[in-house]
């Protein structure tokens, strides 16, 4: 059994994607983050970095993960699903992972602090990150010109990668022109593991409005 410590967040979807997508039973403990739940003693015991995602794997000694990009490789290995075995695909996946770890995810979260987030708003700086991401998001288009998923086969690097491109109006970048880009969007957003997970943790009986999220966001900022 594996216990997943989640907020819905573009990195919190990854792993309940994939925990999803490879049928593992798991628990869900919502992570309440306006309410800095993730600074709290008893979670920083098992993430220290304070953030979400966190998986505990009651099978193998409560051994806990915590970095999604982490979760991810974890789990993949775990049931030799998503991620191939051989040296070089497994390369190959673990390349496009780090593209959207070191990439498509700060960049789009900047984008957002800047774009959506910031009391006051600096042009220069929404326009260097949504610019940088428009960016990757072309090197993306560019690699599914020749393939259905980008390793490849359907993998952990799509699931990572989706999580945040999905949320690319959030970040307000258009993705027009893109049309590899938009196909694999749709095609991996069809998957039922793909809208069961992004449904994790439940969304509460009341949808926060756009203000909701943008104040929820400046008190974790703070």
């Amino acid at each position: 059994m594996i216990e997943l410590y989640t907020s819905p967040t573009p990195n919190g979807w990854k792993a309940s994607i994939a925990l999803e997508e490879l049928e593992l039973p798991y628990t869900v403990h919502p992570i309440a983050l306006q309410k800095l739940e993730q600074k709290e003693d008893w979670y920083l015991k098992i993430n220290p970095n304070g953030r979400i995602p966190t998986i505990v794997d009651k099978d193998n000694d409560d051994f806990a993960v915590f970095e999604s990009g982490a979760i991810l490789i974890y789990l993949a290995e775990k049931t030799g699903r998503l991620m191939p075995s051989d040296v070089k695909g497994r390369s190959r996946v673990i390349q496009w992972l780090m593209f959207q770890m070191g990439g498509i995810g700060p960049m789009m979260g900047q984008a957002n602090v800047f774009f959506r987030y910031a009391p006051e708003k600096i042009p220069f700086a929404i326009d260097r990150y949504q610019r940088e991401c428009r960016r990757l998001f072309e090197v993306l288009d560019k690699q599914l010109a020749a393939q259905p998923y980008l390793a490849g086969d359907y993998s952990i690097a799509d699931i990572a990668t989706w999580s945040w491109v999905f949320t690319h109006n959030w970040s307000g970048v258009e993705i027009d022109g893109l049309d590899h880009l938009k196909r694999w969007l749709e095609v991996v957003g069809e998957r039922p593991a793909v809208e069961r997970g992004r449904l994790v943790p439940q969304i509460p009986a009341q949808t926060p409005t756009a203000e909701d999220l943008v104040d929820g966001a400046r008190k974790i900022l703070v």
